[in-house]
């Protein structure tokens, strides 16, 4: 990927670069399944790799294992279909639950009879442990029962752990990853790319691109980013010469005086409300004016219903978003926001070639993969530049 941005960009050494990043959804390959089947996976999982170390037949050596240690369901094909309960029924659901459970302890004591267990069957039983834990509770009497809800951080599949439930949108949900694009809005070609959880916040994906820039000898003076990326270390410890556009966060406070209506001195850190009382502030922390300069002012009905007085919170960039809202304010300011679009029509294109189901398992291949599509997405852009000759003319 790098050598076809060499192509495409200026020789000069430490290049100054104008990016836009942005994510798109990228389905995992591996199967998402429930609890009951998930847990049956890595339990089968185990046998089947025991069943082969000893010379037998995948589906009749799983089916034995699965007998001897007292977890028939395990060998049957479908562990719904052996399992026959009514899934409507909430009891019925949870005796699955434990028969599931009992399962899972029998082929822990047979893979621990077996010395020479490979490490893969080792991490099947750790595979079906760790979503033992996070899907189900089990209450004073010993009954076990599914949580309600979603835990934090969950398995989904058997076959690539890293996968998780995420969402592109309130409407979009994602079972894998996001692939993360940064293009250059001057070229066009996409000097660097990441891959995360789809659970993962947008944010934590800069510190690799900044590692690849950095591996190029290119200093960004320009990012282009949608809110999600202001958390992300590219924006927090940014320099002087890095310029940041972006859409500010609504501020609202039901029709009253909102933040924008308080003159804030970043130098001083003095923030004054509109009828002039001055309040010393620290960045990331709230200001909190004082109740009876509140309950005297003149102006009370039109900031705050509050008996303590008014309470302004102070962002740790506060300074960033005053830039974004007054540069959102004027037509050129918009107009520069609306360079982001650049990396969204990069996004298209890499998701025509990478496809929207990832090829293989885990981060670092698709990582591989995403890269592959991106030298394919800078090879396309490079064969539609003029010749040098029409770009030196």
């Amino acid at each position: 990927m790098e050598r076809t941005v060499a192509l495409a960009s200026s020789p000069a050494a430490g290049r100054q670069l104008r990016a836009a990043l942005d994510s798109s959804p990228l389905w995992g390959a591996g199967r998402v399944e429930d609890t009951y089947n998930l847990m049956g996976h890595a339990l089968r999982k185990a046998l089947g790799v025991i069943a082969r170390q000893q010379g037998w037949g995948l589906a009749e050596g799983t089916a034995a294992l699965a007998t001897q240690a007292g977890a028939g369901v395990l060998g049957a094909s479908s562990l719904k279909a052996a399992l026959d309960t009514d899934w409507d029924d909430p009891t019925a659901r949870d005796h699955a639950l434990e028969v599931v459970l009992a399962a899972l302890a029998s082929v822990e004591v047979l893979v621990a009879a077996h010395p020479q267990a490979p490490p893969v069957a080792w991490a099947s039983v750790a595979a079906a442990r760790q979503v033992r834990d996070q899907d189900v509770q089990v209450t004073a009497d010993g009954t076990a029962s599914l949580r309600q809800g979603v835990a934090k951080d969950r398995r989904i599949s058997v076959k690539d752990e890293h996968m998780r439930h995420g969402r592109k949108s309130r409407s979009t949900l994602v079972d894998g990853y996001k692939r993360h694009v940064l293009t250059d809005l001057d070229s066009g070609v996409v000097p660097a790319v990441g891959i995360t959880p789809a659970n993962a916040p947008k944010a934590t994906v800069t510190g690799d691109i900044a590692a690849d820039l950095a591996a190029q000898d290119t200093t960004l003076v320009e990012l282009h980013i949608d809110r999600a990326y202001l958390a992300s270390t590219l924006v927090r410890e940014r320099g002087q010469d890095l310029a940041v556009y972006c859409k500010a966060w609504r501020v609202g406070n039901a029709g009253r005086f909102t933040k924008t209506d308080f003159r804030i001195d970043f130098d001083s850190r003095q923030l004054t409300c509109p009828n002039d009382v001055v309040m010393p502030f620290e960045p990331g922390r709230s200001v909190h004016f004082p109740a009876p300069a509140c309950a005297a002012c003149p102006l009370r009905v039109r900031c705050t219903t509050s008996s303590t007085g008014r309470s302004v919170a102070v962002h740790p960039d506060e300074a960033l978003l005053v830039e974004l809202r007054q540069r959102q304010q004027t037509p050129h300011g918009r107009a520069r926001l609306r360079e982001r679009t650049k990396v969204e029509h990069s996004l298209a294109h890499i998701g025509y070639w990478q496809g929207r189901r990832a090829r293989y398992l885990g981060p670092r291949k698709n990582l591989f993969d995403l890269r592959r599509a991106a030298v394919v997405h800078n090879l396309h852009v490079i064969a539609r530049q003029p010749p040098l000759s029409q770009q030196a003319a």
